[in-house]
């Protein structure tokens, strides 16, 4: 196994259930590969039905006494975590570039992003606070308390191996519950290097158990049909997204889910056309392409589209294309084989269908899984390109007249989750904002991910949020307490 110079410490081929390291009873295994290169980094266990059920069992056999550790207590671990994680940045960073492929800067950037959810939950677990309401009748009191909702079944992809994680581990521990956690098998190392620091920072067995496997579907289905799993938390596909949310009816748990988007990049034309630019390129083409809440339909007003376009050309053409453990690389590879024919076959439908290239259009000489960033001008929301989400480094441009034109054609998709517009009229942005049907909105602003804010979406993008004060409560349930005989 070739990994560099990452501290082996952090390197496990193993998964990991109450406490224990453990491979799969069958013997399989996954093999997982560097994206940029192709070489196989190393196996971890193909886990089954087996390991899933014995991990739930030692989530809820560690939930009993997980709960009764004081908020305080468990802020303690949480915050040695951080530090761990914090410590470890650079070999984190490493390992998530060698098996997701995204370059240093950016990874770097994710294991900071991912840490900032443990800190902030390591702080926040403190404060959930039950209410005191006016009594209905003297004799009466009534009150309502927060208590953790119980095991916790969370399901992580691999855009983002490192902070999709937190994100849902942090509130779930912070709030007093256990997780049952099934990282991407694309990308399970850097899941696993979290759970190595996790153990080293004294989180106790069964709190958090780990399951590597290829078999998503009879693993989901293990995880929905449980009744002791309270909660299920979901990033990823729609179509996923929607199965899961099926198969938990029979139970009726808590979902969130974070699901897939189509987001539009607006850009009026009184708008500061450098920062428009500068704002499309790295929503469009931070992580290859490959974020949820990334542009995928860039909408430009007439009078600045043809400026637009020529400018953002340039800009992407500064783009460097390659490994991303090469300092100088700003853009890297796609996930798999399949992620790059979908990009590929997206392109040439949508030149088909009267797209004109401005840029790219084709695979990348910097090896199989490299697309060459690409522009696509003169798109309309009718085209497969405008309607599907395209995961990969691509832009197409769409023409609009007037600001109900442009609400029209961005609202004009079943998902809902971020939306960006660029614009210096205060009037027009509270307008627009109101009216865009999505649960983010980036104004003049091409970054909108952090701890403190509520993240999710609407329509098909799913449900709950992650991150702020909302994001722990996703974890609790409410309980009443009325409180008769008070005389």
């Amino acid at each position: 196994m070739n990994m560099y110079s990452v501290n082996k410490e952090l390197i496990k081929d193993a998964g990991y259930i109450d406490g224990q390291w453990c491979q799969a009873s069958s013997g399989n295994t996954i093999s997982v590969y560097n994206p940029a290169t192709g070489e196989q980094l190393g196996q971890v266990p193909d886990m089954g039905v087996d390991e899933a059920q014995a991990a739930i069992d030692a989530a809820h056999t560690a939930l009993a006494s997980w709960r009764e550790v004081t908020p305080k207590e468990r802020a303690r671990l949480l915050r040695r975590w951080f530090e761990l994680i914090l410590e470890h940045q650079e070999d984190l960073a490493r390992l998530m570039t060698l098996e997701q492929g995204k370059p240093l800067f950016e990874t770097r950037g994710e294991v900071l992003y991912g840490a900032s959810y443990i800190e902030w939950y390591a702080e926040e677990g403190k404060r959930a606070y039950g209410k005191l309401f006016a009594a209905p009748t003297h004799d009466k009191r009534a009150l309502s308390i927060q208590q953790p909702i119980g095991v916790v079944a969370a399901i992580t992809p691999w855009n983002f191996p490192n902070a999709m994680i937190t994100r849902k581990v942090a509130p779930a521990l912070a709030a007093g519950c256990t997780v049952v956690l099934k990282p991407s098998e694309e990308t399970p190392y850097s899941a696993l290097a979290l759970m190595v620091l996790a153990e080293q920072a004294g989180i106790p067995a069964g709190v958090i158990n780990m399951i590597t496997s290829s078999q998503a579907a009879s693993i989901g289905k293990v995880l929905t049909d449980d009744s002791r799993v309270r909660k299920l938390s979901f990033t990823g596909s729609t179509r996923v997204g929607k199965l899961l949310y099926s198969q938990s009816a029979e139970t009726v748990k808590k979902l969130s889910l974070e699901l897939g988007g189509n987001a539009p990049f607006i850009v009026f034309d009184d708008a500061d056309l450098d920062a428009a630019v500068a704002g499309a390129v790295i929503s469009k083409f931070r992580n290859a392409g490959q974020t949820c809440v990334c542009a995928n339909r860039i909408l430009v007003q007439d009078g600045i589209y043809d400026a637009f376009v020529a400018r953002f050309k340039e800009a992407v053409e500064q783009l460097v294309v390659g490994n991303g453990l090469d300092e100088a690389t700003t853009l890297g590879p796609v996930i798999n084989q399949a992620a790059i024919d979908k990009i590929a076959a997206l392109v040439d439908t949508a030149q088909s269908q009267g797209a004109q290239l401005i840029t790219g259009g084709v695979r990348h000489a910097a090896g199989n899984l490299f697309f060459a960033p690409t522009i696509l001008a003169n798109v309309t929301q009718q085209m497969d390109i405008a309607q599907q989400e395209i995961f990969g480094p691509v832009a197409p441009v769409i023409r609009f007249s007037d600001d109900a034109d442009a609400i029209a054609i961005a609202n004009d998709t079943p998902y809902g989750l971020a939306a960006y517009f660029y614009t210096e009229k205060h009037s027009r942005i509270w307008k627009v904002a109101e009216a865009l049907e999505f649960g983010m909105v980036g104004i003049n602003e091409g970054i909108l991910s952090n701890e403190i804010a509520p993240f999710g979406g609407v329509k098909e993008s799913g449900q709950g949020r992650e991150g702020s004060s909302q994001g722990l409560e996703d974890y609790m349930e409410t309980k009443y307490l009325c409180m008769g005989g008070i005389r």
